[in-house]
């Protein structure tokens, strides 16, 4: 008798548990299903296939929400870590596998990640540490760069140009090419909008950001368009990429920005 706690839950512990949830009378169920389990075939022990049948378990498809089939769902210790829903081709169902399976390198990552939010310092030094261990994981890699964007500029601008270029990373490397910039013109022109562009590069190597984004801002007032809408594009990239739409520093500010454009 099929029993979940054991043959999901408590193996997930050990070993990632993939759980297929399918009907009988579902059509892309039947699509997915010789797909799934080839790459289950094939995975070497790496994860492992668990079907189950929303007919016969209705109880377990109450428990986890599933509303359409077919809907895969992996454990891990114990956990959903990924989802996704309905009957995905072969390939894509690889790269689900290949971007959610848990490594060993993927939660010492996650732990890195933790120590950052706690003691940036020691975060950042396991950091330096794991990247060039891990080239793989390239957000560990754009993660590094944004931590010393302003710290070490000039070997966070040499692990970026390292960094292949992918779409879904667009308005990130733009914004993160912009603040690298901030940190390594002179903006030695006698003008006013330098003079503000330098003064807040000062203030961020002096660790003084919301002095630097409202000196930014006065840049936008000044001129919004110099060195190809500079002022602008930085101040939205102190917004995105630092901050966050969410963050109290963006909130404060981002309406004198607004109010600076027009």
């Amino acid at each position: 008798m099929f029993n979940f706690q054991t043959e999901v839950l408590d193996k997930s512990q050990e070993t990632p548990v993939v759980v297929d949830f399918w009907a009988s009378w579902c059509g892309p169920c039947r699509v997915l299903g010789p797909t799934i389990e080839q790459l289950a075939s094939e995975a070497n022990g790496e994860w492992e296939l668990v079907k189950i049948s929303t007919e016969v378990h209705p109880d377990l498809a109450k428990t986890y929400d599933i509303v359409s089939i077919p809907a895969v769902k992996m454990f891990h210790k114990g956990k959903i870590v990924a989802e996704f829903f309905g009957a995905l081709a072969r390939p894509q169902i690889q790269k689900w596998l290949n971007d959610y399976l848990p490594t060993e390198a993927k939660e010492t990552y996650a732990a890195i990640k933790e120590l950052l939010a706690k003691e940036p310092a020691k975060g950042i030094a396991q950091l330096k540490d794991f990247v060039p261990l891990n080239p793989q994981i390239e957000e560990a890699q754009m993660l590094l760069v944004q931590q010393l964007i302003f710290k070490e500029p000039e070997f966070a601008s040499a692990l970026f140009a390292e960094i292949p270029l992918k779409l879904a990373q667009i308005d990130k490397r733009d914004d993160i090419q912009i603040l690298l910039q901030l940190m390594q013109a002179s903006f030695d022109e006698e003008v006013a909008v330098a003079q503000k562009l330098k003064a807040a590069q000062i203030a961020v190597k002096n660790d003084d950001l919301e002095a630097a984004i409202k000196l930014l801002i006065e840049a936008v007032v000044l001129d919004k368009k110099y060195l190809q809408d500079f002022p602008r594009k930085a101040c939205i990239a102190f917004f995105r990429t630092l901050w966050g739409h969410s963050h109290p520093l963006t909130k404060k500010h981002r309406i004198s920005f607004d109010m600076a454009l027009y």
